[in-house]
């Protein structure tokens, strides 16, 4: 199965687009669990099965693992996501950018050592430090395009040819890195907190394009707006993901307050793909 027919496969399966990024900060971990040797893994092995009903994809975030040497406990959870939820897709948020050989051994870290679906990674050292990744053609690898932080716009609304930078690399992501690539093989990463952007990526990408959508929840992205800009003609598309406000929301039952959160934010999504 390519990596697309996995995506569309959870869409349609889930009816959902969101996605829940797993950063788990152990200083915001419940009481209970933040003085054990493998609370990062317990943690976020619980909120993966409270939020699965509602979710289509994972994104652990692998900085909050590796800082904490918790590496091992990433490769455990990525494990377990794929045994016990193998219809969801398995987002490594990594944000790669080398070239050669450098590159394919971070492609072997998240499509083997971590068995990720998919990985992101920054297009800023061009087409030599993605190729690497699109060797393995059952996988996905989500490029950096329109980022939620402010600061993006630093080199992002550079001026290329009559058009932004950012929507250079749309365009290059969609037509000559592609190279023979599975459709839908490379996907984009494109801000909630700029809608507006997003509506002239997908217009200059198509419908077969993947967009991961970073930034609602505790970066204040609007659902609604993201979803009327990046749906496709399908009416997906898209991996909405939300992280903070699902793992950490508030609530006397650290549990419940998470499975709510997912299920709500599930609800926000599909209630704005029918408005569209």
């Amino acid at each position: 199965m390519s990596f697309y027919s996995h995506l569309q496969d959870a869409w349609q399966r889930q009816g959902s687009l969101l996605t829940v990024g797993l950063d788990p900060d152990l200083a915001r971990l419940p009481a209970e669990l933040r003085d054990e040797p493998d609370a990062i893994l317990r943690f976020c092995r619980e909120i993966v099965d409270l939020t699965a009903p509602y979710a289509a994809a994972f994104k652990p975030q692998i900085a909050y693992f590796a800082a904490l040497r918790a590496e091992g406990q990433l490769e455990a959870l990525c494990t377990y996501i794929r045994e016990q939820h193998p219809h969801l897709a398995l987002v490594l948020d990594a944000k790669r950018g080398d070239i050669g050989a450098t590159a394919t051994q971070y492609a072997r870290e998240a499509f083997e050592r971590y068995q990720a679906h998919a990985v992101t990674v920054n297009p800023y050292m061009g087409f030599d430090s993605i190729a690497p990744y699109l060797q393995w053609r059952d996988r996905g690898v989500f490029v950096l395009c329109r980022t939620s932080n402010p600061g993006g716009s630093d080199l992002q609304f550079l001026e290329v040819e009559g058009d932004p930078l950012y929507l250079r690399v749309a365009e290059l992501a969609a037509g000559p890195w592609q190279r023979g690539a599975p459709a839908g093989q490379l996907g984009l990463v494109v801000g909630a907190t700029y809608p507006d952007e997003l509506a002239r990526v997908r217009a200059r990408v198509g419908d077969d394009v993947p967009v991961l959508v970073p930034g609602i929840g505790a970066q204040g992205g609007d659902v609604a707006a993201s979803v009327k800009a990046g749906r496709n003609a399908a009416g997906d598309g898209l991996l909405i993901n939300s992280s903070r406000a699902i793992l950490y929301a508030p609530g006397d039952d650290w549990r419940a307050a998470a499975a709510e959160a997912a299920r709500a934010t599930r609800d926000a999504i599909e209630a704005a793909r029918r408005e569209v």
